[in-house]
Order: C-alpha cells, then structure tokens, then sequence
C-alpha cells in the first residue's frame, strides 16, 4: 500500500501512514467533500517495449552496414573467388591431395609447426598432435575476434573457409598414418623415418591406426560441410548489406 500523500509503501490495512501520519480516513472524507483527489497517485512509469533479440541472428547477421558500404564490391569479389577457389576443393577428394599441393598449404605449414612449439609444454601426446590443433586453432581465433571483437560477421566467414581448408588440408596426412607415403618437412617420407609421422603417432597411441583412411574422409566431409557453410552465411551477409543499401 502507497500513502497517496507522501508516497511511502507500507503494509496493506493499516489506517495512518507510518511515515507522515496522514489519517487515510479523514483523507479520503476530504477528498470526497472538495470533489476531487487531493494527493493523486503518479501515472505507471511507461517501460519502452522492443522486440526480443535473439542473440545467435545478431551476432551472425548484424554489423555496422553504413560503416562499410564503400567496400561492398570488394566484398562480392572476394567472395566469388573463394568460391570458385573452394569449389575446386569440394570436388577433390582425399586421394588427388590437391589440398596439399595448394599454395595455402604452405602458410598452414608455420601455424602447423608453430602448433608443436606451443602444446610441447602440455606432454609428448599433446605436442605431437599439436601440429594439426596449431593449424586449426588460428583460423578459429580468426573468426572468433571478426565475431566479438570487430564485429565483422563476413571477415568470420571468410575466416571459416579458411578453416574449412584446414580441415581438408590435414586429411590426406592422416589417412597416410599406415602407408607413411606422403613427402614430409625434411625430405622424407613417414616410411623412411619411422615416428617421425605425426599421425602414426597419434593413431598408434589410440589404438586407431587401422582407421586412418576412415578419419581422413571424415576430416576432408567436415570440411566440406565448413566451407558449403561459409558460402552461405558470406552470401546471405552480402544480400543483407545489398538490400540495406537500396
């Protein structure tokens, strides 16, 4: 209960304000007799409505369209050249490692080197698969600072193919763990310097080494699904900045 004099909130039933002393009676018989309130009660503060936002369409969708109309065609170029370019990665497979001979695989190699470096502190498992965790991570962490920090929702997607790569691009080394065929850094070959494949390693302490080729498919299929996903998210991006800028 509201004294209508003063504003203090009290216990409902009680018949003077703890606060003023008010009479609510006698209040009530003076308002009756002058034919209006004396002390009215302020009108409901009014709390704006919005529509709910849903978190994962704002931070996928949304950025700042006005700030970066400018480079809008610069955009749509770059978009179809990585799918163009992608596409000649979805249609390979495991077995032609064009992945591999790709140009990206030798700026993947330092991550994939500096990976090692970093996850040795953590063990001998950790380090030798920290190779394939460097060249994973950084795209991830890419993507990740275009989402949160720059508010970049297209850079995240042209980061996310970048992962997608990766993922292909470490396939073939791991279906070779058992053939030990493919050229490694140094000159040499899983088969001629025995543990020094990462993936031998790795599938041998799991006990998994008879599914290699298995793992690598499923390696290279996730980053075909990564990449598919990349071109959609980019082209819905553009088609949203497009249509704002009408």
């Amino acid at each position: 209960m509201q004294c209508p004099k003063c504003r203090f909130v009290q216990a409902e039933g009680g018949t003077e304000c703890a606060r003023c002393g008010v009479v609510f009676a006698r209040l009530e018989e003076l308002s009756t007799r002058s034919g209006e309130t004396l002390y009215p009660l302020p009108p409901p503060l009014s709390v704006p409505t919005s529509e709910p936002k849903n978190f994962w369409r704002d931070l996928l969708l949304e950025e700042e369209i006005e700030a970066r109309s400018g480079g809008f065609w610069g955009r749509v170029v770059l978009y179809a050249a990585l799918i163009l370019w992608g596409c000649r990665f979805l249609f390979s497979s495991v077995s032609d490692n064009y992945v591999g001979e790709s140009f990206l695989h030798w700026i993947n190699l330092p991550f994939h080197e500096a990976g090692h470096v970093v996850f040795s502190l953590f063990g001998d498992f950790l380090h030798t698969l920290g190779g394939t965790l460097g060249q994973l991570l950084i795209p991830a962490l890419c993507s990740a600072a275009f989402l949160t920090r720059y508010r970049d929702p297209f850079g995240a997607s042209v980061s996310l193919w970048w992962l997608a790569e990766n993922f292909m691009d470490i396939a073939p080394y791991i279906a070779d763990a058992r053939s030990g065929e493919l050229l490694l850094l140094g000159g040499v070959t899983g088969r001629e310097a025995p543990g020094y494949h990462d993936w031998e390693n790795i599938l041998s302490d799991l006990h998994l080494l008879a599914y290699d080729h298995r793992l690598g498919a499923l390696s290279y299929a996730f980053g075909r699904l990564l990449m598919i996903a990349s071109f959609v998210w980019g082209g819905c991006l553009l088609f949203r900045q497009r249509s704002r800028s009408l």
